[in-house]
């Protein structure tokens, strides 16, 4: 297994400390594991401690997530991307492989669009083209997140019974309970600001633009996302291909973590990275 280290980075210029794991060789193709909604570093566990020396993953907590500072207000997609940009920064990459995980490929898509100078390449795992469409979401929001109030706590049995409806199979109980303390982590006002800047958003139009070469991973199993969005994505980005990962649902990294680290690691040994 892959020594996992959990370090700090400073973004400076007012913007929130994050902290954020690293593994895999010193030496290894730079990627950067973003995470999604209500998530934390925590939710790459799974392919952290099984990163190869041929990769060195960086996966950093958003801002209001986990253990990272939480301001009062910065959580449009628009601003984790300003975030994930500084980030690179603060720990010294010029340009990376980018892997978005859920709702995570928002932002990271966001930067590869605008930012192409510091994305080598786009990775999407079980990330949605437009979420306001999606009934699912739009229940939980209806009925769950937006009558939130700041000093509401957030259901853990909310929380335990839609982590464990992402994945197609059972992932082992004891990384979901740390799972669903990390999501308990982020206040009430973040889980609503972020949902309501993730349904707020365009975010087809956050598909335009990207001109590095991009991956679509997506498993048949997912309860969210049907193939037809997965098609939307493909259709917008001109350099993409999609890999179809069978019976496996929303969360990928939980479930196949090492055919995600596989194919990860193959689609950044094809892309141009700084030597």
């Amino acid at each position: 297994m892959a020594a996992v280290a959990v370090r700090s980075a400073d973004l400076g210029d007012g913007r929130p400390t994050l902290p954020y794991a690293e593994a895999g060789g010193p030496e290894g193709a730079p990627v950067v594991l973003v995470h999604g909604y209500a998530d934390s570093w925590w939710t790459f566990e799974p392919m952290l401690r099984r990163m190869p020396s041929a990769l060195h993953a960086y996966a950093p907590t958003q801002r209001g997530h986990g253990d990272a500072d939480k301001p009062e207000d910065g959580y449009a997609p628009e601003d984790f991307a300003d975030d994930l940009v500084a980030f690179l920064d603060a720990v010294g990459l010029e340009r990376a492989v980018l892997v978005g995980g859920s709702s995570g490929g928002v932002q990271a898509r966001i930067v590869a669009g605008r930012r192409p100078d510091r994305v080598a390449g786009l990775v999407l795992l079980g990330t949605p083209a437009e979420l306001a469409d999606k009934p699912e979401v739009r229940e939980v929001w209806e009925t769950r997140v937006r009558p939130l109030e700041d000093g509401d706590p957030v259901d853990r049995a909310f929380v335990e019974e839609f982590a464990r409806g992402l994945t197609a199979a059972p992932v082992g109980r004891g990384f979901l309970e740390t799972v669903v303390d990390e999501n308990l982590k982020a206040p009430p006002r973040v889980w609503r600001e972020t949902l309501r800047g993730l349904l707020e958003t365009d975010l087809r139009a956050t598909l335009t633009g990207i001109l590095v070469p991009t991956l679509v991973v997506w498993g048949d199993q997912d309860p969210l996302l049907t193939r037809t969005d997965q098609q939307t994505i493909l259709d917008t980005i001109p350099d993409s291909r999609l890999e179809v990962y069978e019976g496996v649902g929303h969360t990928l990294y939980w479930e196949a973590p090492d055919r995600v680290l596989r194919d990860v690691a193959a689609f950044a040994a094809g892309v141009t990275l700084p030597g």
